[in-house]
C-alpha cells in the first residue's frame, strides 16, 4: 500500500516519556510525604461544620421521638424513628457547610480588597487531557481547538500541549474523529500543540484511559489538567492553576468548581441557576470544611502527575460487579490515596472560568445517576483502607449515604402510611400477654409534628435563601440574575419544580440502588448531550411505574382519612405527574426565558471561550460532513487513510492470538460481491477489527483498486 505523504504534519503523538504508576495496596498504610498540618482556620471549620449537624440531627431526631411517644412506640414507630435519625444527619451536615460557606463568602465580599501580584508566567510543562468516549468528534475537537487559540492568544501556549485521549468502540466515531485531527491539523490553526491518540481496548473506562497516559507520557509533563468532553476553561483559569503547583510543592491536586452552562432546556436551566445562585455557598463550605483532604470530581482539575503516578494506581476490587472489578468513581478514591500518600488535594471555588455542562432532561440526570449511584456504593470496598484521612473517610460515607438515603426516604414515608393504617384498621389487643391498664396503639403528637415538619423544611431551604443573599451582594452576578425580583422569582420557581421532581428522583435512585443491591451492572455509556432529544415514548416508558407508585401511594391515604394523603401529598402529586414533568422540563420553554426567569450571568453575556467553541463546533461539523459508515470516510480520503495507518498501534510481538472478529470479518469481505455488501454484513466488533489492522486496510484497498493490466488479462 502506498503512504500518503504526511511529511507536512507534525506528528499524532509525542516522543513518549514513561513514567511509572505502580497499583496502590488498599490494605498497606503506605508511609506519607509529610503534608502539612491543617491550618486553625480550618480546623475550627471542621469543629463547627460537625457540632453544628450534630446538634441539629441530635434535636430533630429528639423532637421526632416526642412526636412518636406520646403513648410507648410501637414497631413502625421505632422503626420511623430510625430511619428519620439516619437520615437526617447528612441533611444537618449540608446545612451546616451552607451556614459555613456564608460566612466566608460575605466576609470576602466585606473585607478590604486584596492587591493582585504581577503577572507571572508558567515555567510548568502542562499537559491537558481530553477524555473521551464515543462523543461527538465535532463537540471534542472544537473544545480542542477553542482551549489551544485562547492559550496561543494570551501567549502561553508553550507551556500546554493538550492530548484528546479516544477510548471510542464505534467504528464510525472513531473515523470521524481521526477526520476532525487531520482537519484541524492540516488548517494548522491553533498554535498550541493538539495530539490524539486512541486505545484499542478501553480497559478500567476513563481512569485507565488516563493513566495509560501517565504511564506512556507523563515523565515529559509534571502536571496535567482533565477535561470532561463538555468542559472548558479559560487559560486565565489555567495559568492560576499552574503557578499555584508552582509555588506549592506540597499541593498535589487542585480541583475548580466548574459552573454550568450551554444547556436551554428548562431542566437544565434550573440546575445551572441553582448551581449559580446555591452552588457557590455549598462549594465554600466544602472547600473551607475539607482543606488539604478535599475531594476531586474527575474533570476541571490539575494534578501534579509524579503525586499522582506514585500514589493513585487503582486495583481492581474484590468480587463481580457492581462492587468489585474496576473502581467506578474512580476521582474520590485518587483524591483519597493522593492524600493519603502525604499530597494536599483542595478546592478552590474562587477560580473562576471553569464551566461544565449539565444533563438536559430528568431521563439523562438518571442514566448518569445511576452510574454514580453504583460508583459511590462500590466506595464501600474503599472506605475502610488503611492509612485514609478521616475526611477522605468522611467525602466515601457521605457519597453512600446520598444515595442510601432515597430508599430510607421511601421506607419512611412508606412507615407513616402504614402507621396510619395501623391506627385506622388494626384494633388495638386489649389482653395482651403483659397486662396493661390501657392498650397499646398508635398515637402521635399533631400539634409537634407540625413543627417539626416546619424546622426540617428550614434546614432542607434555608440554604437557598443564604444562596440568594450571597448572591445578592455580587453586583456583576445580581445583574446576571436579572435584578433580586426576578432572582427571588427564580428561587421560587426552581423551589417549586424542584419539589415536584424530588419524589420522582426518590424513586429512580431507590430503583438504582435496589438494581445494585440485587447485582446489576450499570456499564458504561456515552451521555446524550443535546436538548430536547428524549422522545415522550421513552419518557412514558421510563417514568411509568413512578406514576402507578404515586397512584397506589395516594389512594392508599385516601382510604385512611383526608389528613394522611395531604401528608402524603407532596410525594403523591410528584409521582403522579412524573411523564408531564420529565417530559416538559426536558424541553426548552421560551415564556420563561423571556421573563428573565432562571436566567444565569454566563447567559446574559456568553464568555468569549464558550460562543468560539460553540462556533468551532459547527465549522468542524460542517467540515466532516454527513454522518457516513467508517470504512466509507477512510476509502474517500487518502490522506485519512495514510493517518489512520499511520495511528494504527504495531502488532503485538511474539505469537499472535486468533482474532475471531477479523478472521470472521475477511471472510464476510472476501465473499461479498461488493465491498460496501461485505461492509454491510459485518457487526461493529467485527468492522473495528478489521480497521484495527494493516492487513484489513490493505485487504479493503485491494478490493477497490483497479485491476493492473497483467490482471486483467488473466481475468
Amino acid at each position: 500500500m502506498t503512504a500518503h505523504p504526511l511529511t507536512s504534519l507534525d506528528p499524532a503523538l509525542p516522543p513518549e516519556a514513561p513514567l511509572a504508576m505502580p497499583v496502590q495496596d488498599l490494605g498497606a498504610r503506605p508511609v506519607p510525604q509529610g503534608a502539612p498540618a491543617p491550618r486553625r482556620g480550618t480546623r475550627v471549620a471542621r469543629a463547627f461544620a460537625i457540632v453544628t449537624a450534630v446538634v441539629i440531627a441530635a434535636g430533630l431526631t429528639r423532637e421526632m421521638h416526642a412526636v412518636l411517644s406520646v403513648a410507648s412506640l410501637t414497631s413502625v414507630e421505632i422503626v420511623m424513628l430510625v430511619l428519620f435519625a439516619t437520615t437526617i444527619g447528612w441533611i444537618a451536615f449540608a446545612f451546616a457547610l451552607a451556614v459555613l460557606g456564608t460566612a466566608v463568602l460575605l466576609r470576602r465580599r466585606f473585607s478590604p480588597p486584596h492587591f493582585l501580584a504581577p503577572r507571572a508566567r508558567p515555567r510548568t510543562r502542562t499537559a491537558i487531557l481530553l477524555p473521551t468516549y464515543n462523543e461527538d468528534p465535532a463537540r471534542v475537537f472544537a473544545t480542542a481547538v477553542a482551549t489551544a487559540e485562547a492559550l496561543a492568544d494570551a501567549d502561553v501556549h508553550e507551556a500546554y500541549d493538550l492530548f484528546v485521549l479516544s477510548d471510542t468502540t464505534d467504528p464510525d466515531v472513531w473515523l470521524a474523529e481521526e477526520a476532525a485531527f487531520l482537519a484541524i491539523r492540516t488548517a494548522r490553526r491553533p498554535r498550541a500543540r493538539i495530539y490524539y491518540r486512541r486505545r484499542p481496548k478501553n480497559v478500567e473506562r476513563k481512569a485507565g484511559n488516563i493513566a495509560e497516559w501517565v504511564r506512556r507520557f507523563g515523565d515529559a509533563y509534571p502536571a496535567f489538567v482533565v477535561f470532561d468532553a463538555d468542559s472548558v476553561m479559560t487559560p486565565r483559569t489555567l495559568v492560576r492553576m499552574t503557578l499555584a503547583l508552582e509555588r506549592r510543592p506540597e499541593l498535589g491536586l487542585l480541583q475548580t468548581v466548574p459552573l454550568l452552562v450551554g444547556r436551554w432546556s428548562l431542566f437544565a436551566r434550573l440546575q445551572q441557576f441553582a448551581a449559580r445562585v446555591y452552588g457557590p455557598v455549598m462549594a465554600t463550605g466544602l472547600a473551607v470544611f475539607s482543606g488539604d483532604a478535599g475531594n476531586y470530581w474527575g474533570h476541571n482539575a490539575i494534578i501534579r502527575t509524579k503525586a499522582f503516578a506514585q500514589s493513585a494506581g487503582l486495583p481492581h476490587l474484590p468480587g463481580r460487579a457492581p462492587f468489585g472489578g474496576p473502581v467506578m468513581s474512580h476521582d474520590f478514591v485518587e483524591a483519597a490515596l493522593m492524600r493519603r500518600a502525604g499530597w494536599a488535594v483542595e478546592i478552590d471555588p474562587a477560580l473562576s472560568g471553569s464551566w461544565e455542562e449539565s444533563p438536559p432532561s430528568l431521563v439523562d440526570l438518571a442514566e448518569r445517576d445511576r452510574r454514580w449511584c453504583q460508583g459511590n456504593l462500590q466506595h464501600a470496598g474503599v472506605l475502610f483502607a488503611r492509612g485514609l484521612h478521616p475526611v477522605s473517610r468522611m467525602h466515601f460515607a457521605i457519597g453512600i449515604l446520598s444515595y442510601l438515603s432515597a430508599p430510607l426516604w421511601l421506607a419512611f414515608l412508606l412507615s407513616g402510611l402504614l402507621l396510619a393504617l395501623q391506627a385506622q384498621f388494626v384494633r388495638p389487643d386489649y389482653f395482651a400477654a403483659d397486662f396493661a391498664l390501657f392498650p397499646t396503639w398508635p398515637v402521635i403528637d399533631f400539634e409537634r409534628a407540625l413543627g417539626l415538619f416546619g424546622a426540617t423544611m428550614a434546614v432542607l431551604l434555608l440554604p437557598k435563601l443564604f444562596g440568594l443573599l450571597v448572591a445578592m451582594t455580587s453586583g456583576p452576578v445580581r445583574r446576571g440574575l436579572g435584578g433580586p425580583l426576578r432572582a427571588t422569582a427564580g428561587v421560587l420557581l426552581e423551589t417549586l419544580v424542584s419539589a415536584l421532581l424530588a419524589p420522582v428522583m426518590m424513586a429512580l435512585q431507590s430503583a438504582a440502588v435496589f438494581q445494585i443491591l440485587a447485582g446489576r451492572d450499570a456499564g458504561w455509556k456515552a451521555q446524550r448531550r443535546e436538548d430536547g432529544s428524549v422522545p415522550w415514548s421513552e419518557i412514558a416508558r421510563r417514568h411509568r411505574w413512578h406514576t402507578a407508585l404515586g397512584l397506589g401511594l395516594g389512594v392508599a391515604a385516601l382510604a385512611v382519612s383526608p389528613a394522611v394523603f395531604l401528608w402524603t401529598s407532596p410525594a403523591v402529586i410528584g409521582l403522579v405527574l412524573a411523564i408531564p414533568l420529565s417530559g416538559l422540563t426536558a424541553r426548552p420553554v421560551p415564556r420563561i426565558a423571556d421573563a428573565g426567569l432562571l436566567r444565569t450571568p454566563e447567559e446574559r453575556a456568553a464568555p468569549p471561550m464558550l460562543v468560539r467553541a460553540r462556533a468551532l463546533r459547527g465549522e468542524i461539523a460542517a467540515a466532516l460532513g454527513a454522518e457516513r459508515p467508517a470504512a466509507t470516510r477512510l476509502l474517500d480520503t487518502p490522506s485519512l487513510t495514510a493517518l489512520h495507518v499511520a495511528m494504527l498501534p504495531p502488532p503485538p510481538a511474539g505469537r499472535i492470538g486468533v482474532d475471531p472478529a477479523f478472521v470472521v470479518a475477511l471472510a464476510r469481505l472476501d465473499a461479498a460481491e461488493s465491498v460496501e455488501e461485505g461492509l454491510a454484513e459485518m457487526d461493529r466488533a467485527e468492522t473495528v477489527a478489521l480497521l484495527s489492522r494493516r492487513e484489513g486496510i490493505e485487504r479493503l484497498l485491494d478490493r477497490i483498486r483497479p485491476p493492473s493490466p497483467a490482471q486483467a488479462q488473466a481475468a
